[in-house]
């Protein structure tokens, strides 16, 4: 578990900075009249992962623009410690906390938000839920799901990827853990672009579960293998892709194969600064980690009620942005060398759709 109050946030520059530029102006006329501030808490898999690094940033971020103790619980890929931990937490806060998590996986979402709605605190999930799980069933507490189109993301960077070798030759392709809609999703959008594109074929599959060593063994091994025949790598998210750069460039084979990935990592966009990998999406987590909790914290402090907004405000896509050569300079000035200014306040400026169910 890892806690950061507002002090020690703002101990550096960055965080009071922060805090100046980025406050929630209605969370902050609410502590003018005397609310307290219930315990924000982060559930993600890992600080190792550079996109849930930034989503854990971008939330202690929001956190020291109100005041608010932080705390973030590290799940490891471990489905039950991470709902232990978060019960541990209710227990401690008495319920008077918000909650963002990313359930490690699907099942794990529906034990978490029942037992935030028995203890009266309120949770925002993301990613990962059973598709029979709604909001509405639990108002007010579930305040909303948020995702992102996984097809599409899929779909994007392997069109994106095809495109460096001409559309025709061999690609093999890593994926994430089995049980994460995600990487469902994602694996369905790659499989729409393979149908289009029917000079491209996938040598082989593997499930990597999120993991650069992982994925690094897994195409040294494949390039054993396949040797030539492979023209590409497409991967579930920026940490496998990173694995697999690693793995060609130990082979001198960066720049001629290149990979794609899903998240916008900084070493990602550098990777498309640098000629090795042909796309990546960008979700923002920076804003996923800071919005979904000034979400839940707005709802938890009555400034609206989850129960009176529309569907597409309860469960719904945030808006990925595809990340190719084309844009990849302008990306990474923007979201990576510079902190992302976002008004906490505009709670629902991203929502591109109510999440659609096959």
């Amino acid at each position: 578990m890892q806690k950061m109050t507002r002090r020690g946030f703002l101990r550096t520059s960055a965080g009071a900075a922060a805090a100046a530029m980025l406050a929630s102006t209605g969370v902050s006329k609410l502590l003018a009249q005397g609310a307290e501030l219930p315990t924000l808490v982060t559930s993600i898999r890992t600080l190792a992962n550079p996109y849930h690094n930034t989503w854990n940033l971008g939330a202690r971020f929001f956190a020291a623009s109100v005041g608010a103790e932080h705390v973030t619980l590290l799940q490891e890929g471990n489905s039950e410690k991470s709902i232990a931990d978060i019960k541990a937490m209710l227990a401690r806060t008495g319920g008077k906390m918000v909650l963002d998590v990313d359930p490690n996986d699907s099942p794990d979402c529906r034990p978490i938000v029942e037992a935030c709605k028995e203890a009266g605190a309120f949770v925002v999930t993301q990613w990962n839920k059973p598709d029979d799980l709604h909001p509405w069933d639990f108002d007010p507490n579930y305040v909303c799901h948020i995702s992102f189109n996984g097809v599409t993301s899929g779909k994007d960077t392997a069109l994106a990827l095809f495109n460096t070798f001409d559309n025709k030759g061999g690609i093999v392709g890593l994926g994430g853990i089995p049980a994460n809609v995600p990487a469902i999703q994602r694996r369905a959008g790659l499989d729409e672009a393979l149908a289009e594109n029917p000079d491209v074929e996938l040598l082989d599959w593997q499930i990597a579960n999120w993991s650069e060593t992982e994925a690094f063994d897994k195409v040294a091994a494949w390039i054993t293998r396949f040797g030539d025949e492979i023209k590409g790598i497409w991967a579930a998210n920026d940490n496998m892709a990173m694995g697999a750069l690693e793995a060609l460039r130990q082979e001198g084979l960066a720049g001629t194969v290149l990979v794609s990935g899903v998240d916008g990592t900084k070493l990602a966009i550098e990777g498309i600064l640098n000629g090795e990998v042909a796309a990546t999406v960008g979700s923002d987590p920076f804003w996923q980690g800071g919005m979904s909790l000034s979400i839940g914290l707005k709802a938890a402090m009555g400034e609206f009620d989850p129960a009176t907004e529309p569907k597409e405000h309860r469960e719904f896509y945030g808006t990925g942005i595809l990340v190719t050569s084309e844009n990849a300079q302008e990306f990474y000035d923007k979201n990576i060398l510079d902190v992302p200014v976002i008004d906490w306040d505009d709670i629902w400026g991203r929502v591109t759709g109510q999440i659609v169910y096959e």
